[in-house]
């Protein structure tokens, strides 16, 4: 994706959004056909806390199709948070990550998977039993964690003590991620290299 492709997405997030707020919720027909994964953010601005982060982790949508059905969810169905509400478009800042296909991470002890997790590239998927977790690469690296870290905050994600890592019958993957954003309110939007942030 080139960066006017996530001017496009961007905007087209921000327009979902809008149109819901007017009952459409029909989503639309785009040229991006192929299917891959993708999370929309939204955070407070100027604070930049998180205010709805919805996802498809694997591709099985195609992008434009899965990108609004993201953007509504993030906006009005994360449980973590109340509805976006209408006077709050003007304050908000958008970011979307469209993810590469996760791959499965093999690893036989918890300290073996810390090697084999870059911070600042690799997002991370658990998946045990019926629990799973999720978390994008940029967050340890706005919280400043190590890839142990990294590890057990995406067990307590998936409401998991992180001894689990030690049962054979856990499923770690990774994946990366290319992240389109707003500087401002519907503003600029910029290409964001999370190993810099």
């Amino acid at each position: 994706m080139n960066l006017q492709d996530g001017k496009e997405l961007i905007l087209l997030a921000r327009k979902t959004i809008e149109n819901y707020f007017s009952g459409e919720q029909k989503i639309k027909k785009t040229r991006f056909k192929n299917k891959r994964g993708i999370f929309v953010s939204i955070h407070t601005y100027p604070e930049h806390e998180l205010r709805g982060c919805i996802g498809f982790p694997y591709p099985i949508l195609e992008l434009g199709e899965a990108l609004q059905k993201a953007a509504i969810s993030a906006a009005f169905k994360d449980p973590r948070f109340l509805p976006l509400k209408r006077q709050e478009l003007n304050k908000i800042i958008l970011e979307i990550s469209i993810l590469t296909e996760p791959k499965p991470i093999h690893a036989n002890s918890p300290k073996e998977y810390a090697k084999k997790i870059q911070i600042g590239k690799d997002g991370l998927i658990i998946i045990y039993d019926h629990m799973s977790g999720l978390l994008l690469p940029q967050v340890p690296v706005e919280y400043g964690w190590s890839a142990e870290k990294f590890l057990e905050q995406l067990c307590f994600k998936a409401g998991l003590d992180p001894n689990i890592l030690t049962n054979p019958d856990v499923k770690i993957y990774k994946f990366q991620c290319q992240i389109f954003q707003e500087k401002t309110p519907n503003g600029e939007v910029i290409e964001k290299n999370i190993s810099q942030t």
